[in-house]
C-alpha cells in the first residue's frame, strides 16, 4: 500500500523501523517498504499472548477498547475457555430440546442515571435486546437485578422501574425474573442494573464477524455518537447547550426488516456501544483477518457530537451509541440492506461508510477528507468512562 500510515498505537513500530533503517538493519525481506515494515511488525505484536500489565484494574478496563480486550483475553478467556465463548461475540448461541437460543447479559453503571432521552432503565432494557437481536434471535425474555446504594431516593427507582417496563414492553420482552441487593451509602453511585436475556433463532441463519470476507459492504443505521455525547453533557462538564439526545432504542424491529430483506446476504452484526463504532471494526477486522475501509465523509455525525469531539479531542468513532447497528452485508446486496434499513423508522439516516478488502489483514484504514489514509486502532484509554 502506498498510502500514509499513522496511529498513536503504531508509533513504537515506526520508531523501530526507523531505527532499522538508520542503522542499515533491514529485518525480513531485503527490499520491503517502511510501511511493509511497520505493518510486519504491528502484526507481530498482535500475535504475541495477551497480558494485563497493570497490578490493579482501571477505568480503561471498562472502555470497551483494547484494555478491556486484553483483559477478557488474559484473565476470564484464559479461564473460562470453551467452545460457546470463544467467538467473544455479543452473546451466546445454545441448543436445548432441538431450539437454537440466544443468551447474553450486561451490566450498567451509567453516570449520570438520568439524561436527555433515556435513563438507566431503558438503556439495560434496550442494550440487552440489542445484543440478543445482532445475532438474528428474536428476544423474548429478560432478567433484572439492581444494586441499590443505602439513601437512594425511591422516587428515582420507580422511575427507573417504570421506564424499564415500558422498554420491555415496546421491544416485545418480559421480564420474568430478578434480584435486588443494597449496599452501604457510597459504595455504588446510587443504583447498578444488571440485566441477562435470552432469545430464540427463528432463522436458518448463522451471523458472526468470522463470516465477513473481503468486498463486503459496512452499513451503519444512523448517525454515531449521540448516546456518548448526551451523557457526557448531562455531566455538564462542558459547557454546551445542546437539545442533542441519546439513541438509546430497541433494534430488533429494524434487524428484522433486514433480514427479511436480504436474508442470505447479512454476514454479521453488532450494536456500537462501549468503544463505538471503531472498535467494532477492529474487532471484525481481526476476527476475519480482514481488512476495513472505512470513507470518513460518509460517516454520519451530527454537528453537535462533531463539535463535542473536537473540543474534547476524540473522534466520533470512539464514541458509543446505544441504539445504533453496524451491519457488514455482502457487497452484492449493500443497496437492498440500505433501503431496507432507511425504510425503518430507526434507520432513515442509514449509510454504507465502507468496505472489506484483503490488504492489510486484520486492519481498519480511514479515508480521511483531507485526501489521506490512517489506520482507526481500538481505544486504549477511556475518554469517556461510565456511559452505559
Amino acid at each position: 500500500m502506498s498510502e500514509q500510515i499513522s496511529a498513536p498505537w503504531a508509533e513504537q513500530a515506526v520508531a523501530e523501523a526507523e531505527e532499522d533503517e538508520a542503522l542499515g538493519r533491514r529485518p525480513g525481506q531485503e527490499h520491503r517498504s517502511r510501511e511493509e515494515e511497520v505493518l510486519a511488525r504491528i502484526e507481530r505484536a498482535r500475535a504475541r499472548k495477551p497480558r494485563v500489565k497493570e497490578e490493579r484494574i482501571t477505568l480503561a478496563h471498562g472502555s470497551g477498547g483494547k484494555a478491556t480486550h486484553t483483559l477478557v483475553e488474559a484473565i476470564f478467556l484464559d479461564h473460562f475457555r470453551n467452545p460457546l465463548l470463544e467467538p467473544l461475540e455479543d452473546q451466546a448461541i445454545l441448543t436445548a430440546g432441538g431450539q437454537r437460543l440466544a443468551f447474553t447479559t450486561d451490566s450498567y453503571v451509567v453516570s449520570p442515571l438520568f439524561f436527555n432521552g433515556g435513563n438507566i432503565g431503558d438503556l439495560a432494557v434496550n442494550g440487552t435486546v440489542n445484543d440478543l437481536a445482532v445475532s438474528g434471535a428474536r428476544p423474548m425474555w429478560l432478567s433484572a437485578g439492581f444494586i441499590l446504594e443505602e439513601g437512594f431516593p425511591v422516587a428515582d427507582l420507580e422511575l427507573i422501574v417504570r421506564t424499564m417496563a415500558e422498554a420491555a414492553a415496546a421491544a416485545g420482552v418480559q421480564i420474568v425474573t430478578g434480584d435486588t441487593k443494597v449496599v452501604q451509602r457510597g459504595k455504588a453511585d446510587g443504583c447498578y442494573v444488571n440485566t441477562a436475556g435470552v432469545g430464540v433463532l427463528e432463522r436458518d441463519i448463522e451471523l458472526g464477524a468470522a463470516r465477513v470476507k473481503p468486498g463486503d459492504a459496512v452499513i451503519v443505521s444512523g448517525s454515531i455518537g449521540d448516546h456518548g455525547i448526551t451523557v457526557l453533557l448531562a455531566r455538564g462538564e462542558l459547557d454546551i447547550e445542546s437539545d442533542l439526545a441519546s439513541d438509546t432504542a430497541a433494534l430488533n424491529g429494524l434487524i428484522a426488516t433486514l433480514l427479511d430483506a436480504v436474508p442470505e446476504g447479512v454476514h454479521a452484526m453488532r450494536d456500537a456501544t462501549r468503544g463505538g463504532v471503531a472498535t467494532i471494526l477492529n474487532e471484525v477486522a481481526k476476527t476475519a483477518s480482514v481488512a476495513v475501509v472505512v470513507d470518513e465523509a460518509s460517516v454520519p455525525v451530527r454537528p453537535e457530537v462533531t463539535g463535542a469531539s473536537e473540543i474534547l479531542g476524540i473522534d466520533p468513532l470512539y464514541v458509543a451509541c446505544e441504539g445504533r447497528l453496524v451491519a457488514i452485508v455482502d457487497g452484492g446486496v449493500a443497496d437492498t440492506a440500505l433501503a431496507a434499513l432507511r425504510s425503518h423508522p430507526l434507520g432513515q439516516d442509514a449509510a454504507v461508510i465502507g468496505h472489506t478488502g484483503d490488504d492489510p489483514p486484520g486492519l481498519v484504514l480511514l479515508r480521511t477528507s483531507f485526501g489521506g489514509t490512517r489506520i482507526v486502532d481500538m481505544l486504549v484509554g477511556d475518554p469517556l468512562p461510565r456511559i452505559c
